[in-house]
């Protein structure tokens, strides 16, 4: 197993890895909507948050030799489902025609207060 940690930013504050490669796969913590490098959290807009949360994980898979083309599901917390259409948006633009198994978590509550949280499971490039 190997832990990947992104260049230029801090080290998680809680006992655990950015990500995990093993047997060929990445296994990508749950992003919040926050910078990686200054740490400033999005509190904003659904479609901000959204595209800040995907962005990470694309930047964890970038640094673990991979990229959102070969995510094979993703896992997406929201803190309201009415915010799913907005959500939705924002992912397909960002994934285009790549269509990854997907499931939608409805949650109360998300740290710092975001809205949403997304992980991931991708395959590295072969």
């Amino acid at each position: 197993m190997k832990n990947i940690k992104l260049p230029n930013a801090p080290e998680p504050k809680g006992h655990y890895s950015s990500a995990v490669v093993h047997n060929g796969l990445i296994y990508v913590s749950g992003q919040l909507p926050r910078n990686a490098v200054t740490g400033e959290v999005e509190t904003g807009a659904i479609e901000a948050q959204a595209e800040l949360a995907l962005r990470n994980v694309e930047d964890i898979l970038k640094a673990a030799g991979s990229d959102l083309n070969h995510v094979l599901q993703f896992t997406i917390y929201v803190s309201e489902m009415e915010l799913w259409d907005k959500v939705n948006e924002v992912y397909a633009r960002m994934l285009g025609e790549h269509k990854p198994a997907r499931a939608i978590v409805p949650v109360k509550d998300l740290h710092f207060g975001t809205k949403i949280e997304i992980q991931a499971i991708a395959a590295v490039k072969e």
